[in-house]
């Protein structure tokens, strides 16, 4: 398409010619003829002087860019949105298959789609143009919204409820059992886990993630949240709108996040402790305490971020002020 028609889609304006054809969307390395690509920081300026590519998507005009330029307040999101005009594949339902397997009073809305060895048990709801993917299994009284995805192998558990335009990723696991034992004598016995797992509109889950059943009650994940591959979410955590929880994060039982918080990778996170919303909690961090809202936390255990810079500065003079203490010991000795 022309840059203008992309302008126009991304609500941006052109710098430039507005007729040079686009065809693709490209790294800046990468960027050939044709190519759009996105200049999200002036340290890649250099780069995108030398590259070959045929428009660049900016929010300032940089001095010496020959290019035609795209720019607009967002650069990182008109770079997403060229990316899904481009390469989105328009929804073709497949209908379902008869290599699945689907229980008994499963509703379904309008051009759902069930692929092969994909296992529906009994009196779940499906809404329109929903795609289940080769062998997932949703067990009994599960709903799952409309425009919502579930891909290959992921298991979604009984008495689960999933919003609209959801996206599941392989091997994801929603509502395996909470990690619930009280002992006696010596010996653990498992609590029953009879609640259940709420996931509301437009969450995107990654693979491998598992998100536990309620003890009683539910496990709750607010509309908007991204959740990234490898992350356990434990038994009867609430989880608020427009999250981000990145990799291999762990979060213990019945711990409450408000709303816009970012959870770094391999965050560990123990049980009931309460994280404001917009907060933060820096990668590797060990959040054993409550975070006020909009505050950023770093470390083991977690402490306000310019504190923990500060202590990581000591920490790597630590050798010297033991030389220098030893030092003066063996001076003060002498005395």
């Amino acid at each position: 398409m022309k840059l203008r028609e992309l302008a126009d889609i991304t609500g941006g304006r052109v710098s430039g010619d507005p007729d040079v054809e686009i065809t693709g969307v490209s790294g800046i390395k990468e960027a050939g003829e044709g190519d759009i690509t996105l200049l999200s920081d002036r340290k890649y300026l250099e780069d995108v002087l030398n590259s070959h590519a045929s428009a660049v998507i900016v929010r300032e005009e940089p001095e010496g860019l020959k290019a035609s330029m795209l720019v607009v307040d967002n650069p990182q999101l008109a770079f997403a949105k060229a990316l899904e005009v481009f390469y989105g594949k328009p929804f073709r339902p497949a209908g379902v298959s008869e290599r699945a397997v689907v229980g008994a009073n499963v509703g379904m809305g309008e051009d759902v789609s069930i692929h092969p060895l994909a296992c529906i048990g009994n009196n779940v709801t499906l809404g329109a143009r929903v795609v289940i993917f080769p062998g997932v299994y949703i067990g009994e009284d599960v709903s799952i919204g409309d425009d919502s995805v579930v891909h290959a192998n992921a298991t979604i558990r009984e008495n689960v409820r999933i919003g609209s335009r959801v996206t599941v990723h392989a091997g994801a696991v929603i509502g395996a059992d909470g990690f619930g034992y009280v002992s006696e004598k010596g010996v653990h016995h498992k609590i029953p886990q009879v609640g259940g797992v709420i996931i509301e509109d437009d969450v995107e889950i990654g693979a491998n993630v598992v998100i536990d059943r309620a003890t009683t009650g539910n496990t709750v994940v607010g509309c908007g949240t991204k959740i990234d591959n490898l992350v356990q979410v434990a038994h009867n955590v609430t989880i608020g709108k427009h999250c981000i929880i990145v990799a291999q994060t762990g979060i213990s039982g019945s711990v409450e996040i408000g709303d816009g918080v970012v959870l770094g990778g391999q965050v560990g996170v123990r049980d009931h402790v309460k994280i404001g919303g917009r907060a933060m909690a820096g990668a590797q961090s060990g959040v054993t305490g409550d975070i006020p809202a909009g505050e950023v936390y770093s470390g083991t255990p977690a402490i306000p971020h310019r504190t923990w810079l500060r202590a990581q500065g000591i920490y790597a003079k630590l050798p010297e002020y033991v030389r220098r203490l030893r030092d003066l010991e063996r001076k003060l000795n002498r005395v």
